[in-house]
């Protein structure tokens, strides 16, 4: 039997590069693969089902999960994991010091389903600062007029306004027309070190981790997704998928460990890793659904509290059944 040419959409990893570049096979599959950033491949994939298999949010997955309306299944493969304490960024001049600060506050967002804004505001949850507390301001962050990949119903109590036409969150932001900022990537602003944007969380390694140590939470951005029809038709690709996603991440995990010469053009590379081994465990970055109930469950919560999920999901609805278990020798 021939191989299926599948189309891939996933991000520029260390985690990813042995599929790209053929290091690592896929059982049966000659792969299409695309390095994409994640704001294009989730449009692409929710608005027009672009790709056959295709990294995705984790929030959008479970949105159209909810709406019985997903048309990809997962597979249990976390190719963006994140801790979000480092997504709120304040006005410095204006007596925000501490998150309970942040209600009433008028705080831009480029989407609300975005998977790190479902985890910054469980985050502030945590301070007793509920998403009604807060202002919300949504629009694009350096170019106005941003949409939302799908649409979502949100809670009455929500106050989410459009920012005024022609505007950027950016803009709004340096000229202190709105508080602060929520998302996951930094605004220009702040790249650029105006003096009166930082971060709510200073030291977000700080925060994280006594979070981490308080919650056991390492939070899931995204899924891998497979769709539906070619997962129908061809029951063995989300197992194949799995082991091959696993061991191009094994390699990667191997070679951030060989110290001899890092592979990530950073400093300190064995000291943080040492730290994050001796917060997590030696496995940092796990797959699977195993040992990651937890983390999922949790998620589930918050995206039904925020409004973003009709339903309360399951861990069990997620993924293909054929990723729940694997052989053992």
């Amino acid at each position: 039997m021939a191989n299926l040419t599948l189309s891939i959409a996933m991000g520029d990893y260390d985690r990813t590069r042995p599929i790209h570049d053929g290091r690592v096979k896929i059982d049966g599959v000659t792969p299409i693969t695309q390095l994409l950033t994640p704001e294009e491949m989730f449009f692409r994939a929710f608005r027009h089902q672009a790709f056959d298999i295709s990294e995705l949010s984790f929030s959008s997955y479970c949105v159209k999960t909810a709406e019985c309306d997903a048309p990809y299944v997962a597979v249990p493969v976390f190719l963006s994991r994140a801790f979000r304490h480092s997504a709120i960024y304040i006005r410095t001049d204006k007596g925000i010091d501490k998150p309970e600060d942040l209600k009433g506050r008028r705080i831009g967002i480029a989407e609300w389903q975005l998977t790190a804004n479902v985890w910054a505001r469980g985050i502030l949850e945590d301070y007793g600062v509920s998403p009604s507390d807060i202002k919300w301001v949504r629009g694009g962050m350096h170019t106005s007029g941003r949409p939302e990949k799908i649409k979502v119903d949100l809670p009455p109590d929500v106050e989410v306004t459009p920012a005024p036409d022609g505007a950027t969150l950016d803009g709004m932001l340096r000229a202190g027309e709105i508080d602060g900022f929520m998302g996951p990537r930094s605004l220009a602003c702040f790249d650029e070190r105006h003096p009166h944007v930082g971060r709510l969380f200073a030291d977000g390694i700080k925060a994280a981790s006594e979070h981490y140590q308080r919650t056991r939470i390492f939070p899931i951005m995204h899924v891998l997704g497979i769709r539906k029809s070619i997962a129908d038709d061809n029951p063995w690709l989300p197992g194949a998928l799995l082991k091959a996603f696993s061991h191009a991440k094994a390699m990667a995990e191997t070679a951030l460990s060989d110290t001899s010469a890092t592979k990530v053009t950073m400093p300190f590379v064995e000291d943080t890793l040492s730290q994050a081994r001796q917060l997590i465990g030696p496995n940092i970055w796990t797959y699977g659904v195993p040992g990651n109930e937890h983390v999922l469950d949790t998620f589930l919560d918050m995206h039904h509290r925020q409004g973003l999920s009709k339903r309360r999901l399951s861990v069990e609805e997620l993924f293909h059944p054929a990723t729940y278990e694997a052989y053992s020798l």
